[in-house]
């Protein structure tokens, strides 16, 4: 090996760098390092585009945060204000929605169909089919401010109420935990209440195929019921291309259910065509039952699915749909279908 040292020092640069590789190749006994690193190069053209759908849906996190960051700096900036007015976050709030229509637009072209069955005042229980990233949800809160000028209250798990920093945002944007009182409480006095019976479980759970999963659950028709208000499906083409779950693997299935904390990783952020729509509105009926009324309810956002998207989804499809219209009724007209 001192040999090698030796003979090393004499020669020009290109050479002396050649042998102190030669050198270490004989020492680690690894072979030619050209070799190694030309598999390390193959490695990486593999792997990333498999890093990058797992990157991509921490992006809307970070959007979330810097949403969160606008608030605070908002709030900070009007502090004498909030003691003379009741409307301190309606310049955030329409500013915020402006940011988060136009990424939107952007990257899921997105649309909504039906707007006109969302009331422009009285009260309303919007209920809509949950995507692994509900971002269809926050597009639509988004329009509805600012076509509308009405805040979508919502209902939310208890596990977004505890994240890091997003107690500010949740209150903005008038979101709750879902006890049925308050939202019974928040129809009453006339809001829109938007909430997916779904919920988590379904953002886990579900997959290509958009099935449903409501389980026996009641409560947000009888939240209908004891507020008198009326019932408008939602459902949002695609939103499944765009952010997949792999909630249905057994381990995080099984760790959904044992801790209810959603720990399954999320991978896609595919720019794919997003259309929302919005179904005829189911109206307040006193001779029907919470179950009956949650059976039409499924029934009505069913029919959505089975109207506007082509199932098993399909990502490239999707894309495609950015540039060939299909709104309206669903199609196969793709040669790859």
């Amino acid at each position: 090996m001192s040999n090698g040292n030796e003979s090393c020092m004499f020669g020009d640069r290109d050479d002396f760098l050649a042998c102190l590789c030669h050198t270490f190749e004989e020492w680690s006994g690894l072979g030619p390092l050209e070799d190694y690193l030309s598999y390390l190069e193959y490695l990486a053209w593999v792997f990333t585009p498999l890093v990058v759908v797992f990157i991509l849906p921490f992006l809307i996190v970070i959007f979330l945060y810097l949403s969160i960051l606008f608030l605070h700096v908002y709030k900070h900036k009007n502090q004498l204000r909030e003691a003379y007015s009741n409307n301190l976050w309606d310049g955030a709030r329409k500013t915020l929605a402006t940011l988060w229509d136009g990424h939107g637009f952007i990257w899921h072209g997105y649309e909504i169909h039906g707007m006109e069955k969302i009331p422009d005042e009285g009260a309303a229980l919007i209920v809509y089919y949950h995507g692994a990233i509900p971002i269809d949800y926050y597009y639509f809160l988004a329009k509805v401010l600012i076509q509308k000028g009405r805040i979508v209250h919502s209902v939310a798990d208890y596990f977004l109420f505890k994240v890091p920093g997003f107690k500010l945002l949740l209150e903005v944007f008038s979101v709750i935990h879902g006890p049925q009182e308050e939202c019974v409480k928040a129809l009453k006095s006339g809001h829109l209440l938007g909430i997916s019976p779904g919920g988590v479980r379904e953002a886990l759970l579900s997959d290509e195929t958009y099935p449903l999963v409501w389980g026996k659950r009641k409560g947000f028709a009888q939240v209908a019921i004891d507020s008198k208000v009326p019932i408008i499906p939602m459902f949002t083409q695609n939103v499944r291309e765009g952010f997949r779950s792999l909630g249905g693997l057994s381990f995080f299935r099984w760790s959904y259910e044992k801790f209810r904390v959603p720990m399954a990783p999320v991978y896609g952020g595919f720019p794919v065509k997003f259309r929302t729509y919005l179904g005829n509105p189911i109206p307040y009926d006193h001779n029907i039952s919470a179950a009956e009324l949650a059976e039409k309810t499924q029934q009505a956002v069913q029919a959505l699915i089975d109207r506007h998207q082509i199932i098993p989804g399909n990502v490239l499809r999707a894309l495609l749909e950015r540039f060939h219209s299909t709104a309206g009724v669903k199609t196969n007209k793709y040669p790859f279908e």
